[in-house]
């Protein structure tokens, strides 16, 4: 295997790294061209990795023709997209034209609704994407949308899920948190890209039902607790905008006929109560104004302004649940679980010097590159050969299977429901 990252940031350093560590010897990956817009940083990081398989080159994320000649130059088998969404058109062109598979972890950006943002979709998340599917099924080539841990990883436990504990699916929810915190930090800090958390915070969130399709609802809504394993606790979590809502709609015949679709964030009151302030403000625009002589976004301001995430983020102390929850009916009985991965902070700077929600992102598409290489993606166990595909059109077995070995466990969490009252009164008599 052969991959052209593009970005040599957070989750494009996590992603490198988590493959080094996984395939020391190069078994499976033979090339791992890391390429940034600053060639420097991109050959500072491939300095530290000290393995030739991680070269360095300088890349324009939206010179369609600049990373088509690196893709060529390099023979590679993919192109990684570990940048911002707003560049998913270009390097998905780039991908096209060099005739070589893409992933990205982050979907073509949506538009609010015109008149009423709060209710109707206007453009959603990934409507730029999806309409590429016939030009990469004539090249025979996949496009792998949302492949990192949500959207990703939570997309592909939504089908395992669906595969392997329900005879019915009715509703499946993302639900992340965590109990992350900066010893001695005041403020709020942001754990991923700034400009995307933004972005995903401030626009209307979106929910799926069967029935009526997507719709709108106003971000934060619906709060209501949720409890998360592994030492994190009772959380409150809130409607936010995100891309699995999408998949999970497009790929309902595939689970179970699932009936509604949501993702809640816990992100806590303080977090919750700046990003209003900035929408307010009009802090969160993307379009440039004039401040003096210069042309700039507001966004951009606050981006460049906050403390980076790939540094600050070294200092959390705690956990952060990512997974999915599902509520169904299995052997005549409803049933809920929720189906999870709990990365711990000090634990991803030890082993691979990269913030906890970063490393958490990547090692999804690191174990997608080996299964990829192993000939158990692409047309393995039924799954689509081409075009442009969410991660629930694919069987998660191998892919879960993998898990442990990449130091990044799942879990699944039995909640209460018939099912489990029947399985508890079992076990005390032993069957």
């Amino acid at each position: 295997m052969k991959v052209l990252v593009i970005g040599t940031g957070g989750v494009g350093e996590s992603a490198a790294t988590i493959a080094k560590r996984r395939d020391p010897r190069g078994d499976w990956l033979q090339l791992c061209v890391m390429a940034d817009y600053n060639l420097e940083r991109a050959r500072r990081f491939s300095r530290k990795l000290g393995d030739e398989r991680f070269a360095a080159e300088q890349v324009n994320a939206s010179d369609v023709d600049q990373m088509v000649a690196l893709a060529k130059k390099h023979d590679v088998d993919l192109i990684f997209n570990a940048v911002a969404p707003n560049f998913n058109q270009a390097i998905l062109r780039a991908a096209l034209k060099a005739e070589v598979n893409y992933m990205d972890t982050a979907m073509t950006l949506s538009e609010p609704h015109p008149s009423d943002p709060f209710n109707q979709c206007g453009l959603k998340l990934g409507d730029e994407e999806f309409p590429l599917n016939d030009e990469f099924a004539r090249n025979g080539r996949l496009a792998m949308v949302g492949c990192g841990v949500e959207p990703g990883m939570a997309d592909l436990f939504a089908r395992y899920g669906a595969d392997h504990f329900f005879d019915e699916v009715e509703e499946i929810g993302i639900r992340d948190g965590s109990n992350l915190e900066i010893p001695g930090f005041s403020g709020i800090s942001f754990g991923f890209s700034i400009w995307t958390t933004i972005e995903e915070c401030t626009n209307p969130a979106i929910v799926w039902e069967a029935d009526t399709g997507w719709c709108t609802v106003p971000p934060f809504s619906e709060p209501e607790p949720f409890w998360l394993p592994e030492g994190i606790g009772t959380v409150e979590v809130a409607h936010v905008e995100h891309e699995e809502v999408i998949c999970i709609g497009r790929s309902a015949h595939l689970l179970k006929g699932v009936k509604k679709a949501t993702f809640k964030y816990a992100l806590g009151d303080e977090f919750i109560n700046a990003m209003e302030v900035f929408k307010a403000v009009n802090m969160d625009k993307k379009d440039k104004i004039r401040v003096g002589d210069v042309m700039v976004a507001p966004r951009d301001v606050l981006a460049a302004a906050a403390p980076d995430p790939m540094e600050i983020g070294r200092r959390y102390v705690g956990k952060t649940a990512a997974g999915t929850w599902i509520r169904g009916m299995k052997d005549g009985l409803t049933r809920e679980v929720y189906l999870y991965q709990v990365a711990d902070s000090q634990e991803c700077v030890e082993k691979y010097d990269q913030q906890v929600v970063q490393a958490q992102t990547a090692f999804t598409p690191v174990i997608l590159w080996e299964l990829m290489a192993a000939g158990k993606w692409a047309g393995y166990k039924g799954n689509p050969e081409s075009g442009v595909r969410c991660p629930e059109e694919f069987s998660a077995d191998d892919f879960v299977a993998l898990m442990p070995a990449y130091e990044f466990p799942g879990g699944l969490l039995e909640m209460e429901s018939d099912y489990k009252i029947a399985v508890d009164r079992g076990a005390l008599l032993g069957s």
